[in-house]
């Protein structure tokens, strides 16, 4: 079994794919102008229920589209989830403190398939071929 994610690890594989820009703050993973990944600032959305403060540590993940994201969100033991900010948005949530919950496998395949949602047709195709996924 592989380690346990952590936020490094999005950022590592975030940075890592190509034509990535980052924001000069480090927040923001973009390809092509277009954010995949986005570390959040506390918004009043994601809060804590017992608690009612907001979380200060999520990341928002873009994915394929809303058969990918309910996949993700709809088991409530998962750290995925979404707010009504984000209905109708094709990204799921994670909080950095439940990322020890997946493996580095599976944040490697989330910020992937962020990345191939959010890059042009032909850098998808170029990247995919590279890796053999055809």
């Amino acid at each position: 079994m592989s380690r346990a994610a952590s936020a490094a690890d999005v950022h590592r594989v975030a940075a890592a794919m190509p034509h990535v820009t980052v924001t000069a703050d480090g927040r923001v993973y973009q390809v092509g102008g277009r954010s995949f990944v986005f570390f959040r600032t506390p918004r009043g959305d994601a809060v804590d229920p017992v608690a009612g403060e907001r979380y200060d540590d999520v990341v928002v993940l873009w994915v394929a589209g809303e058969d990918d994201k309910q996949a993700l969100v709809r088991d409530e033991t998962s750290p995925y989830f979404t707010t009504p900010h984000f209905d109708g948005h094709p990204s799921v949530l994670v909080r950095c403190s439940r990322l020890h919950e997946v493996d580095v496998e599976e944040v490697t395949e989330l910020v992937q398939e962020a990345w191939l949602s959010q890059a042009s047709a032909r850098r998808a195709r170029a990247w995919s071929a590279q890796q053999g996924r055809g």
